[in-house]
């Protein structure tokens, strides 16, 4: 490449786009422990108190919650940042997931469900993927919940995608269509689930 492009050699990777990278014999871990502090820093949530879960249990946003932001601006800003940190801490997907539903017209409610997230980013900053040498028995897993959205009663699915011990695709959507029992729902999970997995077997396949 240094022969065709006027590229340089920086060494080992450790940080790229935001993304950490730390090596050792047992294998690469990816975190955006500065990234997030960066976030914490710009939305003065540094000395926030720290929380142990992304969403309180059973939450569900709606968007009758609460007296509309008068500049919601910031409030996209940062749902914006929090889908990128969704890159390395796929724990958070289901509740960023959430918030990207009301980025038209957030309330009060959702400002604080995203100042939830944001304490416990600060509660998990060095969380993130690990990769290390494993087989390439790719297993899958999904769920959803069945009308979980109190606007329009639409189900959410979820799925994590591990190839071996490493996880590497993973999905939090409400689903495109309302779901007339838990049964269905599981079943559309289900099949967007398989979609994913046949997607990337194919994949591998051609490499």
């Amino acid at each position: 490449m240094h022969k065709e492009f006027p590229v340089k050699d920086l060494g080992s990777l450790s940080f790229f786009l935001g993304i950490q990278v730390t090596r050792s014999s047992a294998g690469l871990h990816l975190c955006q422990a500065k990234y997030v502090i960066d976030i914490l820093h710009r939305t003065k949530m540094i000395e926030a108190k720290p929380a142990k879960s992304p969403c309180p249990s059973g939450s569900q946003l709606s968007r009758l919650n609460g007296e509309s932001l008068l500049d919601p601006f910031e409030y996209r800003s940062v749902v914006g940042a929090l889908q990128y940190c969704t890159l390395t801490q796929p724990d958070i997907a289901f509740s960023v997931n959430q918030l990207c539903q009301h980025m038209h017209h957030p309330t009060v409610t959702h400002w604080s469900a995203v100042k939830r997230i944001l304490r416990y980013l600060k509660n998990t900053l060095n969380h993130g993927l690990f990769y290390s040498n494993t087989n390439l028995q790719l297993n899958d897993f999904c769920d959803s919940d069945w009308a979980g959205c109190p606007d329009d009663r639409r189900s959410t699915s979820g799925f994590a995608v591990f190839l071996g011990n490493c996880l590497i695709s993973w999905s939090s959507k409400k689903q495109p269509v309302v779901s007339r029992s838990s049964t269905e729902a599981e079943y559309r999970s289900f099949a967007i689930t398989a979609t994913e997995l046949f997607w990337l077997r194919m994949l591998f396949q051609e490499i």
